[in-house]
């Protein structure tokens, strides 16, 4: 399996690299924007690991790219020395898997990438699971497709995941941490990522969800205590 490491930190690079290959993995490596569109035009990638500051196009501008571009659920690891909220928001609203500022452990980025790659086995053989509906939103786990009305939703598998997770506890309240360790699998992490896959869930299903927010305590689909949702 391939993953392309692009960041123009060299040791950066090199110590990625050893702990990706120690895991198995085939690692392809690029330095600047340019180098890292051509590998990412030319080459089946399994997931990118993408440093933000890199020679324009910089990773934000690549990672908009991929979400547009003819592999759009590739997943995404977002790798910056910036370690400002507004920074790490930016980096999720463009499409992000997860952020991890510098410095980070190798170690921690290599569970991460072997999460992720782990749910995207898992979608591309899924097991029989039952439609989930709730008012004009119709998710399929199967063909992973979410529809509202009718009409087909783009969403990454990220954000997939999470709407099944809250589709299937409706009017049950998470808090961030519980998401971030229910979708995401992880016991850690930047619990942001969970704030801006909402929003961007919020975004996409429109006037159909039913997001909402408890203060102090998380999130639900649906009021809880409410009668009238159904799946």
């Amino acid at each position: 399996m391939r993953i392309l490491v692009a960041d123009d930190d060299a040791v950066v690079r090199e110590v990625v690299r050893r702990y990706l290959e120690r895991d198995g993995f085939t690692v392809v490596e690029t330095a600047d924007g340019p180098s890292t569109a051509e590998v990412l035009a030319r080459n089946e990638i399994a997931l990118v690991v993408l440093d933000v500051m890199m020679p324009p196009p910089d990773g934000i501008e690549l990672c908009r790219a991929v979400r547009a571009g003819p592999h759009p659920d590739t997943p995404i690891i977002l790798l910056t020395a910036l370690g400002e909220e507004e920074d790490r928001v930016l980096g999720l609203q463009s499409g992000a898997d997860d952020y991890i500022v510098k410095p980070f452990s190798p170690r921690e980025l290599a569970l991460r990438v072997a999460s992720v790659l782990r749910r995207v086995q898992r979608t591309e053989a899924p097991a029989e699971q039952p439609v989930l509906r709730s008012g004009a939103i119709e998710l399929r786990p199967d063909a992973q497709a979410v529809l509202v009305d009718g009409r087909r939703v783009e969403l990454t598998a990220r954000e997939f995941d999470l709407l099944a997770f809250l589709l299937a506890h409706p009017q049950q309240v998470f808090g961030r941490a519980e998401l971030l360790e229910q979708v995401w699998g992880w016991s850690f992490g930047d619990q942001s990522t969970v704030t801006v896959h909402i929003k961007r869930l919020r975004a996409k299903l429109g006037a159909a969800h039913r997001i909402e927010t408890i203060w102090g305590r998380g999130y639900a689909w649906g009021r809880p205590g409410d009668e009238d949702g159904d799946r």
